[in-house]
């Protein structure tokens, strides 16, 4: 059996960029239990997931070392509570997808990429799920 406890195997993507302007925010294994699934055994029990999100974002020249200057992965975390919280989700590529939404409505987020897991599935895996990457889109005149 499989040890569930692991750190998965899993490159993170390296979105910061000196040259371009651009750091790296990032929530990593966010885990709490949700109301996911299409099956009849997941609609009304809570599973445990991790989450993780990958942002890149546009730096500012000098935050000033003030919160509201720069993009708070709690403020993320809070998000996904909210998202999760509304009801039950059928699957984990829209729970992916609501998240990129959420994160991609901060003008300086550019990149976003959410990884769902669900964690007690499959028997013998440590997860299965979801790895989504969207980007803003262009401005269109």
């Amino acid at each position: 059996m499989p040890d569930r406890n692991r750190t998965p195997k899993v490159t993170p993507l390296h979105y910061a960029d000196a040259a371009r302007g651009v750091r790296h925010v990032f929530v990593r294994d966010f885990r709490t239990d949700a109301s996911i699934g299409v099956f009849a055994h997941e609609q009304n029990t809570p599973q445990p997931i991790s989450i993780s999100v990958d942002l890149s974002v546009e730096e500012t020249d000098d935050p000033g070392d003030r919160l509201e200057n720069v993009v708070c992965y709690n403020k993320v975390v809070e998000g996904i509570r909210t998202i999760l919280a509304a009801g039950h989700i059928n699957l984990v590529e829209t729970l992916a997808d609501r998240i990129a939404q959420l994160c991609l409505a901060d003008h300086r987020v550019q990149t976003a990429r959410v990884r769902i897991e669900k964690l007690q599935v499959v028997e013998d895996a440590a997860g299965v799920g979801v790895e989504i990457e969207r980007h803003k889109s262009p401005v269109k005149n």
